[in-house]
């Protein structure tokens, strides 16, 4: 069952573009400041949408192209909010032989997002990843960091009602 693509709006504070602009004005006149700036931009907005990376650019005169590169070359960095409840699923070899696939498309339909994707509600964001060090318990998901062992995808529903 395909997906389609949710979409959260963008909800930065006039408190959050304060600090933002206060960190490149502390930070922007620096040679190779653009990385802890972007740092600081995510830590205080939990991702970087295109209204902030569009900032960014602005403030330090940086052409959005090369903000947007950074972005989406380093893994650090989010473009989608993350929600209350971050679940992870591992895909792993040791997981995915034994069925996380199958834990993920069922997130999937239950949620009505995809991979990196947050819930319209901002409660759960869905991520893939690789080994979580928990092979003996395949196929495992992490929510907060709370790990799962040994699922089946019909223990999924019980385990989002927990957070509900």
């Amino acid at each position: 069952m395909a997906c389609k693509k949710q979409t959260v709006p963008f909800m930065g504070t006039p408190e959050q573009e304060a600090a933002l602009k206060s960190v490149i004005a502390e930070l922007g006149d620096q040679p190779g400041a653009l990385m802890p700036v972007m740092q600081k931009a995510q830590e205080i907005y939990g991702y970087l949408p295109i209204e902030v990376q569009t900032m960014i650019s602005d403030e330090m005169g940086i052409p959005l192209e090369k903000v947007y590169g950074v972005s989406t070359f380093y893994a650090q960095f989010a473009l989608q909010p993350k929600g209350k409840y971050k679940i992870s699923v591992c895909l792993g070899t040791a997981c995915y032989v034994k069925g996380s696939g199958e834990i993920f498309r069922k997130l999937e339909e239950l949620l009505g997002i995809t991979n990196g994707e947050c819930t319209a509600d901002g409660k759960f964001s869905l991520d893939s990843c690789r080994c979580v060090g928990a092979c003996g318990l395949a196929p495992v998901m992490m929510i907060n960091g709370e790990v799962y062992g040994r699922l089946t995808v019909d223990d999924i529903p019980g385990i989002l009602a927990k957070y509900n």
